[in-house]
């Protein structure tokens, strides 16, 4: 819950310095805690005094213990040339204080102050990517309703009996004095003496960001979001609804209530993740130099998870050895972070990955995808993902077609059905439910491949035992195409397709985003190419499997997928990666992307042991087989 705290004021330093998270790491330690306070100063003063009067006891006294505590942090920031000058201030805002002075003035002195104080420590206090409240609303369900209720009307059935209870988020004349950073940055690091806990080991600072909004939204009125000024994101995240209706009136502040709830969305182009993902690298690294290394990992992956990996397919088809390069530096960055190298060794990574970044940017442009780039990234996108998956199908119903098995050809049709169905029902449910982070969309990926690594090498091996007419006379006779065996294809379909199809719709959300509206026809017309392109080999391969001898198509058949079961290994071991799950070892050997082939010792041992699986079952089929026809 949002409320203020309850606490002594020499207990909120060391107890705010252990909540926080991401909130230190860019920052010197101490400035977004005390800019937290004064921000609840601004918004809860008023509430203590009223004429001159304490109305509120225990609220004023925890408005001077605020104070102290803020005066406390900034005596032990670094000095500056600004350092005196916020001292000054702060005891201004103590005397005020003191004074019992009206509440309209501490608020805008201890706003003034909070301005100070962000410019003269470096804390930003707006988002580098648009917030989204439809990403938030999925995330306020999960963490936030329990206590404030669906509504945020503060009535949720585990907010019965808390003291405090839980704030009542729908309050306008309280949300209106906290800024959108305010919201950010208390879900960031909690509030103490009550049961509203600190979110950043749990949220990333974009979720942040998006819960902020979604929040805003309960004291907003969509319909005042046109009005006759459209403000910038910084705005909308530092000032607050109080402030513009001083300076501009009723009608600007419900605008502004409802932008901030519901910020423009510009156009999430190539420029701005590649921002974020830079942005998160500093962060990541000023957490390595304060000894948090943990943090600082988890950092660089976000930093690539969140922004440089959505601009990869982009990347791809303006300069694949660019992408290349970036993502190895960005990789190698990481590792030295897990390997505990020294600040100069990291920091000199870190240089590497940055320049590779700039790189980048410059091949991507700041102003989007043009109309060709898009097209081609549509097609490609489709394409390539789809192509394994295509190539599996094709094989396992080119096969039972041709061997008569039409009960199995329809439950292979039934699991990739269902696989569509699952795909969608999993992007519904990350959009709209629950949020799926980055690092579980490439569990959820590096885990299907390589289940689906064993399934084909195991129908790969399946096919060239029974390739001779006798065997397979045997297996006919047997049916086990009329039980397990049909399960088997029905699940290698599903999970052939499955494992492809979430991927391809965040990277068509993705690509729709960076092209625009002027590009949106450009990647439907890539994407319908690439569908026509994947039927027509469908379509080659069943026709033309037609024509061969049983025994030279089940021998294809078999080669084909043993290798896709060494593609799919080395994707699944890539996509762990990326997760964080493994590191990076990086070896002499060349790279081909569309082959699973990676130059890290990780991925190609995984491809190694796949093919040693495959050399092993073979080997093991021809002893069978030579003692068949001596028997």
């Amino acid at each position: 819950m949002i409320a203020p705290s309850r606490f002594l004021a020499w207990l909120l330093a060391p107890v705010l310095a252990l909540c926080s998270f991401n909130l230190l790491a860019a920052t010197v330690e101490g400035a977004p805690q005390a800019l937290h306070l004064l921000d609840y100063i601004g918004a809860d003063y008023a509430q203590s005094v009223q004429a001159g009067q304490v109305v509120n006891e225990a609220e004023y006294r925890e408005q001077v213990e605020f104070v102290q505590a803020v005066q406390a942090l900034v005596a032990g920031m670094p000095g500056n040339p600004e350092k005196a000058g916020l001292e000054q201030g702060l005891g201004a805002l103590h005397d005020a204080i003191a004074a019992h002075q009206d509440g309209a003035d501490v608020a805008r002195l201890a706003r003034q102050l909070g301005a100070k104080l962000a410019v003269a420590y470096e804390v930003s206090q707006a988002p580098i990517i648009t917030p989204d409240p439809a990403r938030g609303a999925p995330l306020y369900a999960q963490h936030c309703s329990v206590c404030h209720g669906d509504a945020g009307a503060g009535d949720g059935p585990a907010g019965v009996g808390l003291t405090p209870p839980p704030a009542n988020l729908r309050d306008s004349a309280r949300l209106d004095h906290l800024s959108l950073y305010a919201i950010y940055s208390t879900l960031g690091l909690g509030v103490e003496g009550t049961d509203m806990p600190a979110f950043a080991d749990q949220l990333d600072e974009r979720q942040r960001w998006d819960l902020a909004t979604y929040i805003a939204s309960f004291s907003a009125d969509p319909a005042t979001a046109s009005g006759d000024r459209l403000y910038n994101l910084a705005d909308l995240a530092r000032r607050t609804p109080a402030e513009v209706q001083v300076a501009d009136g009723a009608q600007a502040a419900a605008t502004f209530r409802a932008q901030r709830a519901q910020p423009p969305q510009v156009k999430r182009g190539p420029a701005q993740l590649l921002d974020y993902t830079a942005a998160t690298l500093d962060k990541s690294i000023a957490a390595y130099r304060a000894g948090e290394h943990d943090q600082a990992y988890d950092l660089s992956v976000a930093a690539y998870l969140e922004g440089f990996e959505l601009v990869e397919s982009s990347l791809d088809n303006v300069d694949a050895n660019v992408r290349k390069d970036t993502e190895k530096s960005l990789m190698a960055y990481r590792q030295s972070l897990q390997d505990g190298l020294s600040i100069e060794q990291v920091e000199q990574r870190l240089q590497t990955a940055k320049d590779k970044l700039k790189t980048s940017a410059g091949l991507l442009g700041s102003d989007g995808l043009s109309w060709s780039l898009s097209y081609i990234s549509g097609l490609l996108i489709l394409l390539r993902e789809g192509l394994e998956a295509i190539l599996v199908l094709a094989a396992i119903l080119a096969f039972l077609r041709n061997t008569g098995q039409q009960s199995a050809v329809r439950s292979v049709n039934a699991g990739w059905g269902l696989a569509l169905l699952a795909g969608l029902g999993t992007w519904a449910l990350a959009a709209y439910v629950i949020d799926v982070s980055g690092s579980q969309r490439e569990l959820l990926e590096g885990a299907t491949a390589l289940f689906a690594s064993v399934m084909v090498l195991w129908l790969g091996v399946w096919m060239h035992d029974r390739r001779h007419a006798a065997a397979w006379q045997d297996y006919i006779k047997t049916s086990l195409v009329g039980g397990g065996g049909r399960f088997g294809f029905a699940t290698l379909a599903f999970f052939s397709v499955y494992r492809e199809l979430f991927e391809v719709i965040l990277f068509y959300e993705t690509l729709w985003l960076q092209a625009g509206p002027a590009g949106h026809n450009a990647v439907l017309a890539g994407g319908a190419t690439a569908l026509v392109l994947l039927i027509g080999l469908a379509w080659v391969i069943l026709r033309g499997s037609a024509k061969l001898p049983l025994a030279l198509f089940f021998s294809i058949n078999a080669g084909l997928l043993c290798a896709l079961s060494v593609v799919f290994a080395g994707h699944g071991v890539k996509a762990l990666q990326e997760a964080g799950i493994f590191g990076t070892r990086p070896v002499p050997f060349f790279d081909f992307d569309w082959l699973g082939i990676h130059s890290d010792a990780y991925s190609l041992s995984a491809q190694a042991v796949a093919i040693i699986a495959i050399v092993v079952l073979y080997g093991r089929s021809r002893v069978v087989e030579k003692r068949r026809v001596t028997a």
